[in-house]
This record gives structure tokens, C-alpha cells and sequence, in this order.
């Protein structure tokens, strides 16, 4: 076998053993009653399913191009809702970095850091804006949405995540991956309806599709689009 390492997680919510693939790490997610003998056995029967996934991952990858600008400086592309919008640094009497957006990103940078501010330093103000705006946007889509078939969440998270979208806990908690912030408007509607769909169906039966349908006639385009832009958008910024 390929000398891959992988991880053992175990969860009251897993019903049968599965293993998910992802460009940073292989996890094994088993109920707690599936002993680790048990585990190993069945990860060698599907060796060769996983190195071909990772092969597969690390291929597509290499064929994304990342959307991160080379460095956080004035001027830098930063990606935005489908468009690139160029960043300008301006100095502020404030003491942390305030980020604004409209035709352009601007950075309000202390007086007292203009001088020593890193590219990571801009890097995570503007990752941390974006999280709080998407929040405030999908907050406002599920305003729009959720009444038609009484389709509310419990809670909104805005997650980092490396292989999913979003997700609809078993208590319809709703979690959105911020990286959809990067993308067009209409695909952020379309995950966050896929979502809200599965309040009411915990599947990816025709009832369920029958139901994103309604909300949204044409989501087979936006599951298109993630398809084709969605590694470029995993690469992050």
C-alpha cells in the first residue's frame, strides 16, 4: 500500500463506516462500537479507492489556480463575489485595521503599524471582513427563503472548511463555508437553499431537489459552477 497516513473518527451520528478524502488528510469516520482492527481491515479493502481519490484531488488542484493575490499591498487583486477588486491602503488614527469595500478594498492601517504591517496581517483583516459580511448576507437570504416552506435554522455558523459547502445539523443547524464569499452571489443562494431545504428533507431524495427547485428554478447552474470553480475557491486567498 501507498504509505498514506489517515485518521479514526468516531461518531454517535455515523451509522456505517465511511471514508472522506481531502487534499490535507484521510478520515475514517466509524460508530464507537466498530473496533480499530476492524477499521484498519476495512481501510486496506479500499486502498486503492483512496489513493485514486487522492491522486484525483492533487491532479484538480494542480489545475486551479489559486485566487491569493502574491502579496497583501496596495494595489493587490482581491477576490470578491465573482469579481477582483484592487486594494488600497490608507493610514487611520484607530488602533486596529478597519476594512471597507465598494469599488475597491480599502485597509485603514494604524499610523503607529504603517510601517511594520505584514501581508498576513491584511490577509486575515480582510478574511475575518468577509466572514462577517457573508454571515450578514446569508442571514438576509434565509430572511428571503425561509418563509415559503417554514424552513428556519436553529443557528448560522460561518465556518473554514476544506471539503464542504454547508451543512444542516440533525437539530437544523445551518453551517456556510466562507469561501463562498469569494463566489458569485447566486452561487452562495444556492448552497445556502440546499441547506435550508434540508430542515425538511434530510436527504438527496427527488423530493429534495423538487424542493430546492422551487426556491430556485435554475440551481443546476449554480451546482455546475461549484463544480467546475469550486477547487479554485478551496485554495483560498
Amino acid at each position: 500500500m501507498e504509505p498514506l497516513s489517515y485518521q479514526i473518527k468516531r461518531t454517535h451520528r455515523a451509522t456505517k463506516t465511511r471514508i472522506v478524502v481531502t487534499l490535507d488528510k484521510i478520515e475514517v469516520i466509524a460508530p464507537f462500537h466498530v473496533s480499530d482492527e476492524m477499521l484498519h481491515q476495512f481501510v486496506k479493502t479500499q486502498w486503492d479507492w483512496v489513493t485514486h481519490a487522492v491522486h484525483k484531488l492533487k491532479t484538480r488542484a494542480a489545475h486551479h489556480q489559486c485566487l491569493a493575490p502574491k502579496a497583501y499591498q496596495e494595489g493587490a487583486s482581491i477576490p470578491y463575489q465573482g469579481r477582483t477588486y484592487p486594494l488600497s491602503l490608507t493610514q487611520t488614527q484607530k488602533k486596529r485595521i478597519k476594512i471597507e469595500h465598494a469599488l475597491v478594498f480599502t485597509a485603514h492601517i494604524p499610523v503607529t503599524r504603517w510601517d511594520t504591517i505584514s501581508s498576513d496581517e491584511l490577509r486575515s483583516a480582510i478574511i475575518r471582513w468577509m466572514k462577517l459580511t457573508i454571515k450578514a448576507t446569508v442571514a438576509q437570504m434565509i430572511l428571503q427563503h425561509g418563509p415559503t416552506h417554514q424552513l428556519f435554522p436553529r443557528s448560522i455558523t460561518i465556518k473554514s472548511q476544506k471539503s464542504r459547502w454547508g451543512s444542516c445539523g440533525i437539530h437544523n443547524d445551518i453551517s456556510i463555508n466562507w469561501l463562498l464569499a469569494l463566489a458569485p452571489l447566486e452561487i452562495l443562494e444556492y448552497v445556502v437553499v440546499h441547506e435550508l431545504c434540508h430542515i425538511q428533507e434530510k436527504n438527496h431524495s427527488k423530493s429534495f431537489w423538487f424542493l430546492v427547485a422551487q426556491h430556485l428554478p435554475n440551481y443546476r447552474s449554480a451546482r455546475l459552477w461549484l463544480k467546475q470553480h469550486g477547487g479554485t475557491l478551496m485554495l483560498g486567498i
